[in-house]
């Protein structure tokens, strides 16, 4: 399938909408479950990130590859350097190649490990001998990707004097940081968070039989919010998602009421619908650096309503499957927007310029498919490579077609 032909002009209500579980919460409770034998996982992730990742976990293998997981790459890191007299190489695609991980080798060289680069220093492929640690005590800077720091925190319980690691600037993505910690917590494990300071005690006990059940996926959920913005009056409840959830990505009900959408909780579910009553704001500001996800799915909806809006705080995107900020430029600016970027921030102007004709690339990035998808529901429009969305989201398509979208893979 080359590409997917949308039209959502005729979308309906929908109720009890089901959403796998959180790819960031799944994957992070994968990793402590090959720590700690005893938990089981309930709701586990469909996404591609999350099935990779579990098949590493499982395998024998000396030469690992996770493809375009950038979770797995991180986490996968950390945990197979703790494993004593044991011996990987760990690669992903050509742009995994290219992602940087330096930060986190060097961090886990700094405490003692033993990792090494096979081709470009500070990329992968790596080499990785696993050993014990020397040191307890780590310090790195937390502006390029918090999958680092969590990545450290999820082996810090297996670790013999736990771990303290020190942030030195400002930290991007805390929610993902503050995830990590709420999951430790969860499971009985130590770990605090203060003043740039993370301390992390060694479980020296085992977990007793724990069941943990992974929430709905709320960065999935975004692009529902985007559907209601864009629609004149639906109305979408979903199962499995928490008024208190560990997820930073909660943050899209916030965001989203400035575009008009509703959400309330109510006997176990999650209801968003769009206000009859709302005035749009003439302008839109947000700092996105603890949600830089959201991103794409924001300024598309933006560009939907012609809002004008600017989102900043979106250095890390930069470094993602693609470069999420120039995709953006480039895919909005061929529809007849008018933006402006730099490395992290784009801006959206009011235009009255549309290019209908326009194919969506998706640049091997499933969250420009998904981001752009919901603007459908406003003009009929092509998306190049449509099976990309399985890396996080592989139902996506499925729950469109239950919404009354017409879809033509073609």
């Amino acid at each position: 399938m080359k590409k997917v032909l949308l039209n959502g002009s005729h979308i309906k209500s929908l109720d009890e909408i089901i959403i796998s579980g959180s790819k960031s919460e799944s994957n992070r409770v994968l990793i402590l479950k090959s720590i700690f034998q005893n938990i089981s996982i309930i709701n586990l992730s469909s996404s591609d990130d999350t099935k990779i990742l579990e098949k590493n976990l499982n395998s024998t293998d000396f030469n690992l590859n996770v493809g375009h997981a950038g979770t797995a790459m991180r986490f996968l890191t950390a945990y197979l350097a703790t494993l004593e007299n044991k011996m990987f190489h760990l690669s992903g695609s050509k742009r995994m190649n290219e992602r940087p991980i330096g930060i986190l080798v060097k961090a886990l060289n700094d405490l003692g490990f033993n990792i090494n680069y096979i081709g470009n220093e500070g990329f992968p492929p790596i080499e990785i001998i696993g050993c014990k640690n020397l040191k307890n005590k780590v310090k790195l800077k937390p502006n390029v990707s918090s999958q680092y720091i969590s990545a450290l925190m999820l082996i810090a319980p297996s670790l013999d004097n736990g771990l303290v690691i020190e942030l030195d600037g400002n930290i991007t993505s805390r929610p993902y940081i503050d995830m990590t910690l709420s999951i430790l917590n969860k499971l009985g494990i130590y770990a605090k968070f203060n003043d740039n300071t993370i301390i992390i005690k060694p479980k020296k006990d085992e977990i007793i039989n724990t069941e943990y059940k992974v929430e709905a996926d709320w960065s999935s959920a975004s692009y529902f919010f985007s559907i209601v913005a864009l629609s004149k009056n639906i109305e979408l409840s979903f199962l499995n998602f928490r008024k208190d959830s560990f997820q930073g990505d909660i943050n899209v009900c916030k965001y989203y009421e400035l575009f008009g959408v509703k959400t309330t909780f109510q006997n176990g579910k999650l209801i968003i619908k769009k206000r009859t009553d709302f005035n749009y704001p003439e302008k839109i500001i947000i700092d996105l650096k603890d949600n830089p996800d959201l991103a794409q799915t924001i300024i598309v909806t933006a560009y939907g309503l012609n809002i004008p809006t600017k989102l900043t705080g979106l250095s890390t995107l930069k470094v993602k499957e693609t470069d999420r900020i120039e995709a953006l430029r480039n895919e909005l600016t061929n529809l007849g927007a008018s933006c402006i970027i730099d490395d992290e921030s784009i801006e959206f102007f009011k235009s009255n310029k549309l290019n209908k004709n326009y194919i969506i690339n998706t640049y091997d990035d499933h969250r420009m498919a998904l981001a752009f998808a919901p603007l459908s529901v406003i003009f009929p429009i092509e998306i190049k490579d449509p099976k990309v969305v399985s890396k996080s989201f592989p139902e996506f398509w499925n729950i469109l077609e239950k919404l009354n979208f017409s879809i033509d893979f073609v």
